[in-house]
Parts: structure tokens; sequence; C-alpha cells
């Protein structure tokens, strides 16, 4: 009984069995071989069509029944491929229907079905397959499971255009990830599959397309080897291509048009090449017409926003191509009160899915405003396209949210609309509702886009810091998630830069010594240097020094020892030394470093080291604690000249590196040169 429906279903279907559909259950059992065959014929005729007689069926435990007869040995062929048959029609009822099949096994039963000698058999356990295996609640693991499986498939490729068509059908439902790629690709499956691309059967060429598709998504390895298949001496993107031309049927210019885009994005094919440029990208772009079904449009954005993303020629290409800037301004009125659409069953498709059009529009909108700051300025003078994004941040959907949030983190790498758009609707204000309670990957492009609204030149930065941002972003600090950790970290620097001391003293407090710590050892490389980044930018201006070493000396000291003590690259000590070089630009916090002998041991170490950038670092320290206008100088510069400092100073002062001979100066001098660093480090845009 583990294949019958959940109970609560179960129940309310039982009570609906017809004595009908106990019969045809009862015929299955019959010693007469012919009248099984017959009980089964006749089984097959009633369930098609008929979801409520299907659901009779199994909970009458028809199902453990015909498997039992498709693996007997003395069931006849034909017997076996029509319990196939009947068990792929119960298999295109409902998804517990499928769930049921599944809890009885059959799956493993349909493969060992596949050893037959008999065609017929085959195509009928196949076509079950199919069809079990592309309903959402089959695990596609199942198909991997024995390892023998996948190379018996290539091997039936070769019987009949109906195992091609299906054995591509399950490949193409089957393979999500680079381990199924690889394990399709080890078999021989761009060989196998390719020849079929020419087949008369066009629902053979479409099935072995999708196949493509899914084997190049994201994988070089394949892409690279797609590229150089030749099929009747041509080429497989020159097939590609023929399958885009107008006159071939949508769902084949779609499904071409995503095969060179996956090769273009793993690197396979040149996004210059006038098959991407010439073809592929005019192609995805009428797929975005309103004239295309709503599927379509939504496949065709989606296509053609991944395709552009990296690329700023191919944005500006497609920005300017058939108006597609204001041909996506549709997708936010669809279906119009004026639609063409007669078909009411279309209609309300249309309806429940018209969401998946405004994910798609936003998520182009932010490939074309990736980089170009035109395009930024065209996408946002599009009507109402502010407001529409901002309604797009609260909607229930959250891969629309999500879509929405990436469109104003890409927008907002503008410094101008961040001045005038992005005040004038006041977005900060909604996203900072998102930041409260979202999901993780909502959370990172949200909180990077946060980075950009904490930049200095940003009117929001103000009412951001006064809505309680700071305690925000010091619990995303403490996040699991790298990506977090380093857009709290980051947005927490840009906050700090130029700031005031109480806005300085508010970090320290929210983030806690203890947590800035544990953020200068973490694993991330990028939390590590954006954590020194928002120290730099702490210990600016004299007074703000000071007053935090006088509190934080001691451990801020400790941190920068362990630091250039540890095995860190160029960047990470340059940031270090830099953020010495502030400490030594403080009134009182400078003797932190001239009563630490080990430090000045250090700055002097890489005073002396091969790398040029270490070297200017460090002597930037020391240049701000020789300064002969301020107090104690003349005492500084005696320590530090019986250091052999001094004598290091005077040596590159003579070096044939420009950078260090420029830079470098006698304790003699009294006003600053150009090489006395007293900056912060500034606050950066997030990308």
């Amino acid at each position: 009984m583990a294949c019958l429906l959940e109970t609560p279903i179960r129940m309310s279907v039982l009570s609906e069995v017809t004595a009908s559909s106990r019969h045809y259950v009862d015929r299955l059992f019959d010693p007469d071989p012919q009248k099984v065959l017959q009980g089964v014929i006749d089984m097959k005729n009633a369930v098609i069509g008929n979801n409520k007689q299907k659901a009779n069926l199994i909970v009458l435990g028809a199902v453990p029944r015909l498997l039992y007869l498709l693996q007997q040995e003395a069931s006849s062929t034909e017997l076996k491929a029509e319990c196939a048959v009947v068990l792929g029609s119960l298999a295109m009822g409902t998804e517990n229907n499928v769930k049921s099949l599944l809890d009885c096994h059959i799956i493993p039963s349909l493969l060992q079905g596949l050893l037959s000698p008999d065609l017929k058999f085959i195509e009928a356990c196949l076509r079950c397959l199919r069809t079990v295996f592309t309903s959402p609640v089959t695990p596609e693991e199942l198909l991997y499971t024995d390892a023998t499986v996948i190379p018996h498939l290539m091997v039936l490729l070769s019987r009949s255009r109906y195992t091609q068509e299906y054995i591509c059908q399950i490949f193409s439902h089957c393979c999500k990830g680079p381990d199924h790629q690889t394990i399709l690709f080890n078999h021989g499956a761009v060989q196998n599959i390719a020849h079929l691309l020419t087949s008369v059967s066009y629902k053979v060429r479409m099935q072995a397309l999708k196949c493509f598709s899914v084997l190049a998504f994201e994988n070089p390895q394949v892409s690279m080897t797609l590229v150089n298949v030749l099929v009747d001496g041509e080429l497989l993107p020159q097939i590609f291509v023929k399958m885009l031309q107008r006159d071939k049927p949508i769902e084949m210019q779609l499904t071409s048009a995503k095969c060179l885009t996956y090769m273009c994005r793993a690197g396979a094919i040149r996004t210059d090449d006038s098959c991407i440029v010439l073809k592929t990208l005019p192609c995805l772009v009428r797929m975005c017409s309103k004239e295309r079904l709503l599927e379509e449009r939504v496949e065709g954005a989606e296509t053609l926003a991944y395709l552009i993303e990296p690329d700023v020629e191919l944005q500006r290409i497609a920005s300017i191509t058939d108006h597609l800037i204001a041909m996506l301004a549709d997708y936010f009125k669809y279906p119009s009160s004026v639609s063409a659409i007669t078909d009411i069953k279309r209609l309300d498709h249309d309806l429940k899915h018209a969401h998946e059009l405004r994910q798609a529009a936003f998520k182009l909108y932010a490939s074309l405003g990736a980089n170009d700051e035109d395009i930024r300025k065209k996408i946002i003078e599009t009507e109402n396209m502010m407001d529409r994004i901002v309604t797009g941040l609260s909607e229930s959907s959250v891969k629309v949210r999500l879509a929405a949030v990436r469109c104003l983190h890409s927008l907002s790498r503008s410094v101008q609309q961040l001045r005038t758009s992005f005040q004038d609707h006041a977005v900060w204000k909604p996203l900072m509702k998102v930041l409260q309670n979202a999901p993780d990957e909502i959370l990172v492009v949200a909180s990077s886009m946060l980075c950009n609204l904490l930049l200095e030149f940003s009117p929001s930065k103000e009412p951001i810091l006064e809505s309680g941002a700071v305690e925000l972003l010091c619990g995303l600090t403490q996040s699991e998630n790298p990506a977090l950790r380093v857009n709290g970290i980051w947005a927490l620097m840009n906050m700090a830069f130029q700031a005031e001391q109480k806005i300085k003293a508010d970090i320290l407090r929210s983030l806690s010594t203890e947590q800035l710590f544990r953020l200068l050892s973490d694993s991330d490389l990028n939390v590590l240097m954006k954590t020194l980044g928002l120290l730099r930018n702490l210990l600016s201006t004299r007074p703000h020094i000071d007053k935090i070493m006088s509190t934080h000396g001691k451990q801020i000291m400790q941190a920068v020892t362990l630091i250039l003590e540890g095995e860190h690259n160029i960047e990470v000590k340059e940031q270090t030394l830099c953020i010495l070089a502030n400490i030594a630009d403080g009134t009182t916090a400078k003797e932190l470093i001239m009563t630490n002998d080990d430090i000045l041991q250090k700055i002097k170490y890489y005073m002396g080291h091969s790398h040029v950038k270490l070297q200017l670092a460090a002597m930037f320290c020391i240049s701000n604690l020789i300064w002969n206008e301020e107090e104690g100088s003349q005492e500084r510069q005696d320590k530090l000249r019986d250091m052999g400092i001094v004598d290091i100073l005077h040596k590159l002062s003579q070096s044939p590196d420009s950078n260090l001979c420029d830079n470098s100066l006698e304790p003699s001098v009294s006003s600053p040169t150009s090489c006395m660093t007293r900056q912060n480090l500034h606050g950066s845009r997030r990308k």
C-alpha cells in the first residue's frame, strides 16, 4: 500500500470509487492472459483525459499490478507495452498521481524494461519515463542512481525517432548543474545528439536543441567542444544560426538563441562575433515584442539580459535595437484593457503569470544599465519607471522583488541618479523596509545597493543613518553568508567616510571591538580588506584619531601587529600600513607608535621591502611622525635616527624609482610635502 495516495486524499477519492473502476482492476488478475490484455487496453481507454478515473484506479491498487505484469517474463511484449502506456497515462494526471507512481518504484521497473529487445516496449517505457521525469515532483537524481543507465540510453538513441525524442527530452529535464552536465558529456552526449539536429522530425530537432542549451549553460568545457563540432560539413554554431531565422518556429528561434548565448557567456564565442551581434541579439530583442506570447517575451528578455550582462558594447547595441527600452515598458501594462487576447483561458493564464513579465523586464533593465550612464538615464526617463521599481520592491513574489532590487542596484551606480531620481523618489525608504525581513538572496543585492546610497555625495545618506542603518549593517557583519558580511562592512566603510565623530562612535559601539577584530581575522579576503578600509575611515581627522585611539588604541595596535606579521598579500599589508600612517597623524595617538619599538621595527622593515607600494606606505608613517612643526618632533626624529630609519630615508631619496625618490624626505623638512597622505580611504561604489 506504500504507493497509494496520502490518507486525506485517499479517503475523499475512495468515496467516489465506482463499480466500473473496481471492475478494471479486477480484470488485471484474470488467469486468462488474453482477458488481462483486453482489460489493460480497456483501462487505457477509460483513463484518457479522466483524472478522476486515474485517481480511482491508483487508490484501488492498479499500479502495483501493472508493474508486476510489466516485469513478468511470462507477459507478452504487447501486454508489457500496454501496461507501460497505461502507467504513462496515469502519470499525466495530477502531481499526487506521480508521487504515488514514484512510491511504487516505477522508475527502476521502467529502466529495467529498456533492456528488452522489443522496440515498441522500449518506446512505451521511454514515453512513460519522459512523463514521470518531466513532472516537478520527480527527483532528477533518480536518472543517475544506476551508472549503467546513461550509457544504455546513449545506445538507444539510434533505435528510432521516438527513442531520440524521448531520451533527449529526459536529458534536458534531468540535466541540473555541472555534475549532470559532466556525466552526460563524458558518456558522449555531444557526439550522439549532434546529428539529431538535422533529423527530418521537428520534435527530434527541438529536443536535441534543448539538450544542447542545458549542456552548454555556464559550462566552458561543453561550449568549447560544441563550437568545433561538425554536422554534415557544418559547424554547430552555423546550424544554430540557421535555426534563428524568422521563418523558423518561435520555439526553435528562442532555443537556438539560448544555445548561442550560453556558448558566448562560457567564452566559446566572442561577444563581437557576427553570430552574436547580428543574429542572436536581434532575435532575442524580437522576442520581447508585444506580438509574442507571454512566455516567449519572458524567456526572450531573460536570455537577452544574461547575454549582455557583462559586455558594455552589447548593452549599447541592445539599447538602440528596435526601441527596446520603450518596448520593455509594455511589460508592466500586460494584459491591458484593450488586449488582443480573445481566448479566455489564455487571458486567465496570462493574468496569473503577468508578474513574470515584470520580473523579466527588471532583469533586462538591470543588465542594460549595468555600465553606461546614458542608458541608465534613458531607463529612468521611461514613463513611471522609478515608481514601477519602487512598487516592485514590495510585490508578493520574491522573484519580482529580487529583480526590482537588482534593477535599482544597477541604476544606483550612477552618481547623477543617486543625486536626483533616487532622492526624488525617496528610494531609501522601501529599500530599508526590504532589508528588515528578506531572504538572503534579496539581502545580498539590497545591501550592495545600500553601499551606494551611503556614498558621501548621496543625499540619501543622512536619512538612512537616521533610520537605524548602523545597527542593521552591524548585524549583517555577523552573518554566516560571506557576501552579507562584505556588504555590511562595505556600507559601514562608506558611512564612516568624512563622517562626524558621533557617527563613528555609533559604528564602534554597535559593531563592538570584539566583532571588529573577528572581521580582521575573517577568512574571506574581501571582508578583511573592507574592515581595514573601515578602520582607515574611522581613523581620520586628528581629533577623531586621538579620541578613538584613546579608547581602543591597545586593541587596534595588536590587530595591526598581527596582520603585519601574518601571511597576507601586498594589498592587505599596504592598507594596514596606511592605518598606521593615519594613527601617526594624530596629536597624541602617534605616541602609541613611538612607544612601541616592535611596530617601529616593522615600519623600518617595510621601508626596505622589495615592493614599492609597501615602501611608500611605510614612508608615509615616518613622514607623519617627523614633521618639524609638531610638538616633540625633535625627540621623535632623534629616536628614528638612532634606529637607522634616517639612513634608509637618505637611500630612498637617491632611488632610481621616481615614486620613492620624490616622496622620501629628510628630518629637517619643516613643512608637509605631497607624499604626506593624510587621507582616509574613500567610499567606493558597490558593483
